[in-house]
């Protein structure tokens, strides 16, 4: 059974931690075949088992050790240099190479391990380092590198390429292990480590001296053609000549290098085009309008850009391009926030912007986000009271019934007393009225009831028929 199965594995493999180790023969063999200008070279690999060793008593995967020492041999004939063996077929077979994986967070841990590089207590903080310094970001389970990351290796690579090393990073691990363990004194090792002649102060005055900063913020791939990516202030933007003239374009933000074509630093490189002259002017402030492109997409800007104070900026809604926006939408969105109107139960103004995580419609401390087949520019007050209300039901659950005052006297359907966030009010299908501050939920009447439900609708009515006049 199970139990069985599992003794035999740990006595097998407790055995064989006791036994020598297997002797291997690994063989490489290269032909070439064709004439001087044209060989095609072969290459076959075999291996030998010369001594099994623990092999005997246990093959990881295998139940039967023996049979698993036959599967494992791949002897080759009896082969020495300068041997001619007859070709008797050949058979092409295409295979496309894959890209290694990126690191996950586990095989980079592994990765480190292996290199003889941190410790089990400092792994999250090399983790965490990397990604708060901008060098990765995850994706998914993946830590996706940056431009960041690969200017910066090119500066390292560069200049200080023993202190990047890896070999010199074990070793100064071991080194740290000896200073904690008393085994090595702690003030003469940082003085070599960055006084001497290979220390870090000699070596960051000569790079200091001698760095060109746009050679290594440069970062240039064939694939890319004539346009080369370079990793500026605030962050990193392609550089490159349109139509005889040289422009630059940011890049977007969190884009994976891997992914970045020709054809999209180009189209970012044509859209910088499009940004140069504004689209009008704000009669309010006399102020330019522009549709520009950042780090983090389109955005619509009032001012010029090196105005103070710092011109107001706003961001195209998703799914908007820039060459749609036209002066009229573009001053829609720097109005924003715009108000909807009142809040039925607190009065309190209902907004609608857009903020970092894209459209919103807020009340008070309420934030809910826009939709599919919303427009933060159309969007009404029935509309925003429908999305506060599902957050809040996401949030806080179904309202709470205080008292049941009785049927409405046309529509027969109950009039409630609620216990809302900002208040008890009292209910009615649709239309929600609060009650006055110096009256409690157990003394309203019915009659009160209707005459608060009456006024919220009257006063519902003359905004609706107002707004309807303006448009």
């Amino acid at each position: 059974g199970e139990e069985g199965a599992l003794y035999d594995l740990i006595w097998k493999r407790t055995v064989a931690t006791q036994m020598a180790e297997a002797r291997l023969r690994l063989v490489t063999v290269t032909i070439e075949a064709g004439e001087r200008d044209e060989v095609a070279t072969f290459r076959a690999s075999g291996k030998t088992i010369l001594f099994p060793g623990f092999f005997r008593a246990y093959v990881e995967g295998s139940d039967d050790p023996d049979a698993a020492l036959e599967d494992r041999e791949q002897p080759l004939p009896d082969l020495k240099e300068g041997d001619r063996p007859s070709c008797r077929e050949v058979e092409p077979l295409g295979r496309q190479t894959r890209p290694p994986a990126r690191y996950t967070e586990a095989t980079l841990i592994k990765e480190l391990e292996k290199q003889g590089i941190g410790r089990p207590s400092t792994y999250a903080t090399i983790i965490d380092t990397i990604v708060e310094r901008g060098y990765a970001f995850r994706q998914k389970n993946q830590l996706v590198p940056t431009f960041t990351a690969f200017a910066t290796n090119n500066l390292l690579e560069a200049r200080f390429a023993r202190l990047v090393d890896l070999g010199f990073t074990a070793r100064m691990e071991q080194a740290l292990d000896d200073i904690a363990a008393g085994q090595q004194h702690a003030v003469p090792y940082l003085r070599d480590f960055y006084f001497g002649d290979e220390g870090l102060d000699r070596k960051v005055r000569e790079a200091l001296d001698s760095v060109d900063p746009r050679e290594v913020s440069a970062i240039h791939v064939p694939k890319w053609g004539p346009y080369t990516v370079r990793v500026g202030k605030y962050g990193p933007y392609v550089e490159g000549e349109v139509d005889g003239e040289r422009r630059t374009a940011s890049l977007p933000e969190k884009v994976v290098p891997d992914e970045v074509t020709k054809e999209m630093l180009e189209g970012l490189l044509r859209a910088s085009i499009n940004e140069q002259g504004p689209l009008g002017t704000d009669p309010a402030t006399g102020l330019p309008v522009y549709v520009l492109e950042g780090p983090y997409g389109p955005y619509v800007q009032l001012g010029d850009k090196e105005g103070k104070p710092r011109p107001r900026r706003v961001s195209l809604p998703k799914g908007m391009a820039p060459d749609e926006v036209t002066l009229e939408t573009a001053l829609d969105l720097l109005a924003l926030p715009r108000t909807l109107g009142q809040h039925p139960e607190t009065g309190e103004p209902v907004l609608a912007g857009i903020g970092r995580y894209g459209p919103f419609v807020q009340h008070g401390s309420t934030y809910a986000s826009l939709q599919p087949g919303d427009d933060v520019l159309t969007i009404d007050l029935p509309r925003a009271l429908e999305l506060l209300t599902a957050k809040e039901a996401r949030r806080g659950g179904t309202k709470k019934v205080l008292r049941e005052l009785g049927p409405h006297p046309e529509t027969g359907e109950m009039i409630v007393v609620m216990d809302g966030r900002y208040g008890p009010y009292v209910k009615h299908q649709r239309v929600n009225a609060s009650l006055p501050k110096d009256r409690k939920p157990e003394d309203i009447t019915l009659e009160e009831a209707l005459s608060l439900l009456e006024e919220r609708t009257s006063r519902s009515g003359k905004r609706r028929s107002s707004r309807a006049k303006k448009a």
